[in-house]
């Protein structure tokens, strides 16, 4: 029986692409071995098709076995998971189960000297940049709401660290949302799960998906769950946050369209629900820069 997958669009494409390109590489050797002079006496055709559907029969996705797959398919970006908490303080391992993928080979963290010292106890989980790897790592970590008081994961794209003084993050911002931590215990991997696919996904940015034109540099640098005594907070990082310019009106857009994607395609919530109550927070938009200042001051938020 074919179950139906529930993955968003991207990585079913990827699937599909990479499944086509596997049985045309296999018709094109064929086609070589006619050219050659084998298989004389088949009719045209006879023998690239049997050895297709062979081929065919042979593949296995992680979306048809999770398990015994051997075709991968590459994501977008290569992306960096990231772990903190109290207990990993002065250690050198994460306090969570490693994939069993091979981790890939990266250069050394870049990074501002500010955040050299936080550097210290933030913990490198894994790099991965296939879906295969994604799902390996997502099926051997500890999800959010088993995770202690103060924890913390990060998944940013290759080279970026998390971190205000990167590069890439340095003038942007984030949209993040703070939830009730025993109200949300039962959901609260759900929106992280959602989160990510939609981050290594590439769904965030509606320019990336728009037909037309070559696509821009995605706006999204990175997403962060991170749990509290009293509340879960899961955030988008942004490379890029708007001014009150009128010249930012463009990019103003491009940021409020991510925060209604979050929102409602994401997190499932309808976009004109409020959700703010005791301990919670509407879906909110500041910038690194304002993030910085204190009380009243942070008033250029933007909520959708």
């Amino acid at each position: 029986m074919t179950s139906v997958s529930s993955l968003p669009g991207p990585a079913l494409q990827a699937s599909k692409a990479a499944l086509s390109a596997a049985l045309a590489e296999n018709e094109a050797k064929e086609n070589e071995t006619k050219t050659n002079g084998e298989g004389e006496n088949l009719e045209p055709g006879e023998i690239t098709e049997a050895d297709m559907q062979a081929q065919a029969e042979t593949i296995k996705t992680v979306f048809s076995d999770p398990k015994n797959f051997n075709v991968k398919h590459p994501l977008y970006s290569a992306w960096t998971l990231w772990f903190d908490s109290p207990a990993t303080k002065g250690r050198n391992l994460p306090q969570t189960p490693m994939s069993s993928f091979p981790q890939t080979p990266l250069p050394q963290t870049p990074g501002g000297v500010a955040a050299q010292g936080w550097m210290e106890d933030i913990k490198r989980v894994i790099t991965f940049d296939s879906v295969e790897e994604f799902w390996g790592l997502y099926n051997n970590i500890v999800p959010p709401s088993q995770l202690p008081q103060k924890a913390n994961y990060y998944l940013f794209k290759e080279g970026i660290i998390p971190a205000w003084e990167d590069e890439a993050n340095k003038s942007g911002g984030k949209w993040s949302i703070q939830l009730p931590r025993d109200k949300n215990r039962a959901v609260v991997d759900k929106f992280w799960l959602y989160t990510m696919l939609a981050a290594i996904g590439e769904t965030f940015d509606p320019l990336l998906t728009s037909e037309g034109g070559e696509a821009p540099q995605s706006l999204i640098t990175g997403v962060i769950v991170s749990t509290r005594p009293q509340f879960y907070r899961i955030s988008i990082w942004t490379r890029s946050a708007p001014s009150t310019s009128p010249e930012d009106d463009k990019l103003r857009e491009r940021i409020e369209a991510i925060g209604r994607h979050f929102k409602t395609q994401v997190l499932g919530y309808p976009e004109n629900q409020r959700l703010a109550g005791a301990l919670a927070t509407e879906v909110e938009f500041l910038s690194h820069k304002d993030s910085e200042k204190k009380g009243k001051q942070q008033t250029k938020k933007i909520i959708v």
